[in-house]
């Protein structure tokens, strides 16, 4: 958990929402609130009501999915600007009474107090691209959601099992004729006709994406995937998920942030339990966890390294060491801009 602890004159905590905006200002010196007032979310308003206060103002708000707006006009206008983490902002949720107002002042309180707990502020220039690669596998989950229903149509029929993989569109060819019912085969055959969609739209946005990678970071892209087993969708994540491997200062930082190590709980030199397992990057967990799956195939000196981690820690946690395994070199690649060295790796 980080923490703001800079200071500023004037603090303003926002409780956002999508159409309104509540705003506390307080004054650092004494803590008096100079401000209390609800707006709607217009950029306009917003710059008027914190006009006498901008020489010397720091701007906080919750972690919310409409925070993009305010904090590109926070840039735009030279304006000090910090997100605050949902999951750990404890003192907004956890009071006996709640409303806007008392949020607002709560987070102005919590940045004036230092105990602001930050979340980072992803850069406009690539957060598009990272949104709609995110918005990619959106479509190839519910895609799959499609197949698994084809499969499970058949094996309520007692049909022979289709072979090979869906995901080419050859292996389709032919699944609604081998359904004699009129309704069930009109069923697969709605499952067929939108996968196929789907399968237009994920090539459209991939082309896009590749487009992308090309103007922001090609170097950094074509080095994620000297990593066995880490392709182009793998390595666009990775790059859009992390943006800057330089904000965090340690390997375990950024371990913690994509969840490949699990939170210790402790008390009087107990060990109570762990924590915190949702706390974290999902989509870097994800790409890390198919990486390491990937990384074996083809792979004799990975498929030993494997073998060696089951012998002592099991099969399911073996995955999970070798997926941190992977984190912590691709994250020592990024900072020393060096390829993946598999002998390294192993040793």
């Amino acid at each position: 958990m980080r923490f703001y602890t800079g200071q500023h004159r004037y603090y303003c905590g926002i409780d956002l929402h999508a159409r309104t905006m509540y705003l506390c200002i307080l004054e650092h010196e004494t803590g008096k609130v100079v401000l209390h007032r609800n707006l709607r979310c217009e950029p306009d308003l917003f710059l008027q009501a914190i006009a006498p206060y901008r020489d010397d103002l720091l701007v906080g708000v919750e972690c919310i999915f409409c925070w993009y707006w305010l904090a590109d006009l926070c840039t735009q206008e030279d304006i000090p600007f910090v997100l605050g983490h949902a999951l750990y902002m404890k003192a907004i949720h956890g009071g006996k009474a709640k409303n806007d107002k008392i949020d607002a002042h709560k987070i102005a309180v919590l940045l004036r107090g230092g105990a602001f707990p930050t979340a980072y502020v992803y850069p406009r220039g690539m957060r598009a691209t990272r949104d709609l690669l995110r918005r990619r596998l959106f479509f190839v989950r519910r895609r799959s959601e499609l197949f698994t229903h084809i499969r499970m149509t058949f094996h309520q029929l007692n049909l022979p099992a289709p072979s090979g993989d869906f995901h080419h569109p050859r292996n389709r060819v032919g699944l609604a004729d081998a359904i004699s019912d009129p309704v069930v085969r009109a069923s697969v055959e709605a499952d067929l006709a939108l996968a196929t969609r789907l399968d237009e739209i994920i090539r459209s946005l991939e082309l896009t994406i590749r487009r992308r990678v090309k103007i922001d970071d090609p170097e950094t892209f074509e080095r994620l995937q000297t990593i066995p087993g880490v392709g182009r969708i793998l390595s666009l994540t990775l790059l859009y998920e992390l943006h800057d491997i330089g904000r965090f200062p340690r390997v375990q930082d950024f371990l913690s942030y994509a969840r490949l190590v699990k939170s210790q709980k402790a008390s009087a030199g107990k060990i109570t339990g762990t924590s915190g397992a949702k706390i974290g990057n999902a989509h870097l967990k994800w790409a890390y966890s198919e990486a390491a799956v990937l990384f074996l195939q083809k792979n004799p000196p990975g498929q030993k390294l494997i073998n060696r981690l089951r012998s002592k820690h099991g099969r399911g946690k073996a995955l999970s060491i070798l997926a941190a395994r992977l984190g912590r070199a691709s994250y020592y690649m990024l900072r020393r801009s060096t390829a993946f060295d598999m002998d390294r790796f192993i040793n």
